[in-house]
């Protein structure tokens, strides 16, 4: 699962700007030892909030050019290391790939993304017909049920997009 993306060096001794994907971003230290795309191990030692952005310093690494290397560098975590969802909460990458299904079992599409832009969670349905991707609330009232075992979630679609 990606946890977070290694930004631009930060000052002279190694450390870097760190976006983190996690609930709480400085929280993205608390899963240990992260991979990069490759498999390589990259460790975590600090991270501070600044009004500009998170600031960690990544183990090994101590100078501005092995910072600078990093850039860009993707960060991962094994799906089984994460902790269990609370209800009605799931992880992004277990509902992309879903079935979307109306709630009468007609098959809708499925789920290719979700995104969030500030204002709550969006689900990005490919539908089977090929148009255009869809774009729709993740809420309740839109998305009623969600059935990861069953590999589907039902879609009850907003007036407008009827």
């Amino acid at each position: 699962m990606l946890m977070g993306e290694i930004g631009a060096a930060q000052g002279l001794k190694g450390e870097v700007r760190l976006r983190s994907y996690t609930q709480e971003p400085a929280g993205i230290a608390a899963y240990g030892a992260l991979e990069d795309d490759k498999g390589h191990v990259i460790e975590i030692e600090t991270v501070r909030v600044t009004p500009k952005a998170l600031i960690a310093r990544i183990k090994g690494v101590t100078t501005r050019e092995a910072a600078e290397a990093l850039t860009h560098t993707k960060l991962y975590l094994p799906r089984a290391r994460l902790p269990e969802s609370d209800a009605e909460e799931w992880y992004y990458a277990d509902l992309i790939g879903l079935a979307v299904v109306d709630n009468t079992g007609v098959m809708i599409g499925t789920v290719a993304a979700l995104h969030n832009f500030g204002a709550g969670d969006i689900l990005e349905i490919a539908p089977v017909s090929g148009d255009a991707n869809l774009l729709v609330p993740f809420t309740s009232d839109t998305v009623p049920e969600v059935d990861i075992e069953g590999r589907r979630l039902t879609l009850v679609p907003p007036e407008e997009i009827e």
